[in-house]
């Protein structure tokens, strides 16, 4: 049975603009996959800590000696590393925050990377130790940046989950949502979510 992981990182769950388009791509996927099993991950609606001196202290703490709260502290991160690892496709709501990814995503992204588990160093650098599969971004911003210096999160987003070893990453935009293109550009974005879940 497929599998697919959606990621939301929109402040306003469901209402966001990205979490719109993230559950468009989710129809999509049903349509095709109708007894697939979608994994939701919508960071609106759970918390996810972010890093402290203790949690790192934890990620690299011996079992043996290992704390309670240490304990919870790997339970997370083994929990959303594993769904990662189980998925076949996964899709991610990313707004643009201030010119980078929200506060929330990068949080979820250091309890991923892990030394070891889904990323090593070797004699030649780094090497992702998770299973390839396809990674759609689904970027919506209220200005346009696609391809200009103020866009800081393609290339953050492709570096990090290429350094963990997911290289199939796609991403889909929706621009000048708060310059009066919001239709159009949502009408795009779905045509290309429309193909990619067909690809």
């Amino acid at each position: 049975m497929a599998t697919l992981l959606q990621i939301n990182s929109s402040l306003f769950g469901d209402n966001g603009n990205s979490s719109v388009l993230t559950q468009e791509f989710v129809q999509r996927w049903k349509e095709k996959n109708p007894t697939g099993d979608v994994i939701v991950r919508d960071f609106a609606k759970e918390d996810v800590p972010h890093l402290d001196a203790a949690r790192v202290q934890a990620l690299f703490s011996p079992a043996e000696g290992r704390t309670p709260a240490q304990q919870a502290v790997l339970d997370y991160s083994d929990k959303i590393i594993a769904e990662i690892a189980a998925a076949d496709v996964i899709v991610i709501g990313v707004p643009l925050y201030n010119f980078g990814v929200p506060s929330t995503l990068k949080a979820y992204f250091d309890h991923i990377a892990r030394a070891g588990v889904t990323f090593k160093y070797t004699e030649t650098g780094p090497v992702g130790l998770l299973n390839n599969k396809p990674v759609y971004i689904i970027a919506t911003r209220g200005g346009v940046h696609k391809g200009q210096p103020s866009d800081t999160q393609s290339q953050f987003l492709t570096n990090f989950l290429s350094f963990v070893g997911l290289k199939d990453v796609h991403f889909i935009y929706a621009e000048g949502l708060n310059m009066g293109q919001k239709e159009q550009a949502f009408a795009s974005a779905k045509t290309e979510i429309e193909q990619g879940v067909a690809a």
